[in-house]
């Protein structure tokens, strides 16, 4: 599994011109599930973006998670995370999971970061989105369960 976390002041997912979420300061994830991913994947990705430390304490230091601040986090689901572009022009979707196996490892995720007292909102899985977000820092973090990098 992997996931793109990007620290923000805001963020929002408009779905055919309606907003479905929206969250002020703290954490868009993109999460990309991967073929063979477990219920251990899920939770590693979970606990990893509840308890990262990438928000400022009073020094200026990157010392709190977004769990110590109070903030929020908005999941979106986006399988391109794992398109393989290293051959040709089109890269190949061929790691991600099939979408009913994905979308149930993908609720884990919110669910777990949930069961680690931080608000979550969601995206629509599957559905074409528009995300907008101010990514502050700039902060970005990419995260692979299988500790690829």
């Amino acid at each position: 599994m992997r996931a793109v976390i990007q620290r923000v002041a805001r963020a929002e997912v408009v779905v055919d011109g309606r907003r479905v979420a929206e969250i002020g300061r703290g954490l868009v994830v993109f999460v990309g599930v991967e073929r063979e991913d477990t219920s251990g994947d899920a939770l590693y990705i979970a606990t990893k973006v509840s308890s990262l430390r990438i928000f400022e304490d009073d020094t200026g230091r990157m010392n709190l998670s977004v769990r110590d601040t109070g903030g929020e986090v908005l999941c979106v689901s986006q399988f391109t995370l794992l398109a393989d572009a290293r051959k040709g022009r089109r890269p190949s979707l061929d790691r991600a999971e099939k979408p009913e196996h994905a979308e149930a490892l993908y609720r884990e995720v919110v669910e777990n970061i949930r069961k680690e007292g931080v608000s979550v909102k969601e995206g629509v899985f599957g559905g074409h989105m528009d995300v907008s977000l101010t990514n502050t820092g700039p902060v970005t973090i990419l995260l692979d369960s299988r500790r690829l990098f």
